[in-house]
C-alpha cells in the first residue's frame, strides 16, 4: 500500500488479513491532485507510484458534511491540518443538522489495470471531541450504525466492523479472492 500514513495502513492491513491477504506498506510521499472526486485522487496517485511488477494500492478518504454541501470532502486533510477538529466543530456550532458521511476510495493497480472500490459510512458530527482512538476526524464522527460513540471512542476492531475504509478494502479483498 502506497501511503505515508501508518494508521491507514494498519486499518487496511487488518481488513485484508480477513481474506488471508498480506498487505505491505510502501512509504511514499505522493502527489495528491486537487479534485472533487475521491476516486480521481486515488487513481491519479496509484499511477504515480513506481512498484515494479508488484500490485499497488492507494486509498483516499474524506469527511463529507451535509450542512456544507459535502465540504471538506476530498480536502479533508487540508482542513484538518489548517483548522483542526476544534475549528470544524466551531464552524458547525449551533447547527441542528449535523449529518455527515465518511467516504473512502481504494485504487488498485496491477500492470496498467486500475480498479477502484468505494466505502461509505453515514453518521453525524458530535458536539465535542470524544475518544483517543483512531486518527483524523474519528473523535468527532458518530456512525449511524453504532451505539452513539464516536469512531475515536471505539477499538480498532469495532471501527473496522463499520468504517468507510474497511468497507472499501473488504470490496477489494472480495474482488481479489474472486479473481484469483
Amino acid at each position: 500500500m502506497g501511503t505515508g500514513n501508518p494508521d491507514k495502513f494498519i486499518e487496511a492491513r487488518a481488513v485484508l488479513l480477513e481474506f488471508g491477504l498480506d498487505l505491505r506498506m510502501l512509504k511514499v510521499e505522493r502527489v495528491e491532485i486537487q479534485a472533487d472526486d475521491l476516486e480521481a485522487v486515488a487513481a491519479f496517485s496509484v499511477r504515480q507510484i513506481e512498484a515494479g511488477s508488484k500490485p499497488i494500492v492507494v486509498e483516499d478518504a474524506g469527511l463529507f458534511i451535509d450542512h456544507f454541501k459535502g465540504f471538506p470532502g476530498p480536502y479533508s486533510s487540508y482542513v484538518l491540518d489548517t483548522i483542526g477538529l476544534q475549528g470544524v466543530l466551531k464552524l458547525i456550532e449551533g447547527e441542528e443538522h449535523r449529518k455527515a458521511s465518511f467516504k473512502s476510495a481504494v485504487a488498485y493497480r496491477r500492470g496498467d489495470e486500475i480498479k477502484c472500490f468505494n466505502g461509505t459510512v453515514d453518521g453525524t458530527i458530535s458536539q465535542d471531541i470524544r475518544g483517543t482512538h483512531g486518527f483524523g476526524y474519528d473523535p468527532i464522527f458518530i456512525p449511524s450504525e453504532g451505539d452513539g460513540r464516536t469512531l475515536g471512542e471505539m477499538t480498532a476492531e469495532e471501527k473496522n466492523a463499520l468504517s468507510h475504509r474497511a468497507r472499501a478494502f473488504r470490496k477489494l479483498g472480495e474482488w481479489l479472492i474472486s479473481t484469483g
